[in-house]
């Protein structure tokens, strides 16, 4: 059975998210809302821990499920590797692994103090950068396509590909991690021949692809949607996660229209990610939340800004101290913030935390309300950093 009221209640949301958050930007010079974190804080208003207006059934689950393989597709097709190789690509790697170290010995020392119980799962989310968050925010700013838009896209690119192998290898639970391993071999090397299979066909029929983008068929969305949830499917059914899957699908498909004059097409792709599937991952991820759990904590309550302080400091730093010879101090400290934002990749890592039992609700609910406020906080102060520089 669907619950028709709870899921009316949820479009109307999706409808207002963007409207709110515009006016909310609107409200104050320099603030931005992401629409994410719109949708993210009406969800948990129409929750059952405060307004109690919706249950999550089946059929939310499911469209939100489908919100978050949209969601990482979209991460996957904004990095262009023409673009971020050499130096860009060289340093996020090198301040991811300084990352690493740092995220991983924070949550140790917060698990041995009997904060956290798991520091894998605590240091891995501390080691995510939201790139499909940020893209639309820099490039409504008109700071994509600058130079520190490329460095913060290649640091943004390490910090969500880097974490999807970690939650694919380390944090899976239906196999070892030899056997993950293993599995994570098989599906490349299938992705592989589905990308060089895609792109022979897309190259010798082009013009069928475009002609029909035009009529009711719609075969390029349509053959994008099989894509990327075929290789969901095929991820899913190897043990691996999901969002390796959509990730994967969205670099085969930028690898596909590489080159070419696909704005359209892309407007499209939009369309049905943000403007209908995503926005129900994050209400949905809303409702989820354990507010009790949070307020009810003086120990969560304390969680939530030492989080906010940790994303910074263990993506921050890196970019402080590697980035000298290549951008200047005002775009070194926008590098830093914009790295440090994080949201989905939070909320996917304590979803799967609390649901092994290895992650108290209330520190699920700290990490993710930590995520929020540097979706929310972050990107403003790095837009405002970066005004009244040279952004060529």
């Amino acid at each position: 059975m669907v619950d028709t009221g709870s899921f009316l209640i949820v479009l109307a949301v999706a409808a207002a998210a963007p409207v709110l958050a515009d006016l909310a930007s609107r409200a104050r010079a320099g603030l931005v809302v992401p629409v994410a974190v719109a949708e993210i804080l009406l969800g948990a208003l129409i929750g059952p821990d405060v307004l109690g207006l919706t249950e999550r059934g089946e059929v939310l689950e499911f469209l939100g499920q489908l919100g978050l393989g949209f969601l990482f597709f979209f991460a996957g097709y904004e990095i262009e590797f023409e673009r971020i190789r050499g130096t860009p690509l060289r340093l996020a790697l090198l301040g991811w692994g300084i990352t690493l170290v740092l995220a991983y010995g924070f949550a140790v020392g917060l698990a041995a103090a009997g904060v956290v119980l798991s520091g894998l799962l605590v240091g891995s989310a501390m080691t995510t950068t939201a790139l499909g968050t940020l893209v639309p925010v820099l490039r409504d700013a008109g700071q994509l396509d600058t130079r520190l838009g490329t460095f913060v896209v290649a640091a943004g690119a390490v910090g969500e590909f880097g974490p999807v192998l970690i939650v694919t290898l380390l944090l899976g639970t239906e196999a070892g991690t030899i056997s993950e391993a293993l599995l994570l071999v098989a599906f490349v090397v299938v992705a592989v021949l589905a990308a060089l299979l895609s792109t022979g066909v897309a190259a010798r029929h082009w013009a069928f692809i475009e002609r029909h983008l035009e009529t009711s068929g719609q075969v390029p969305v349509r053959f994008t949607v099989l894509l990327l949830f075929g290789l969901v499917v095929l991820a899913a059914d190897l043990g691996l996660d999901v969002i390796l899957g959509a990730f994967v699908a969205g670099l085969i498909v930028r690898l596909i229209v590489r080159g070419r004059e696909v704005e359209q097409f892309e407007s499209k792709l939009d369309a049905v990610g943000f403007g209908l599937l995503i926005p129900f991952f994050f209400i949905t991820s809303g409702m989820a939340l354990d507010l009790e759990a949070l307020v009810s904590s003086a120990r969560a309550l304390i969680e939530l800004p030492v989080f906010l302080a940790l994303f910074l400091v263990v993506r921050g730093l890196p970019a402080l101290a590697l980035y000298r010879a290549v951008l200047d101090g005002p775009r070194r400290q926008s590098l830093a913030l914009f790295s440090a934002t994080q949201l989905p990749l939070v909320v996917a890592i304590t979803a799967i935390g609390v649901d092994q039992g290895h992650m108290r609700s209330s520190t699920a609910a700290a990490l993710v309300g930590a995520g929020v406020l540097s979706v929310l906080v972050f990107p403003s102060l790095a837009l405002a950093r970066a005004r009244g520089h040279d952004v060529a």
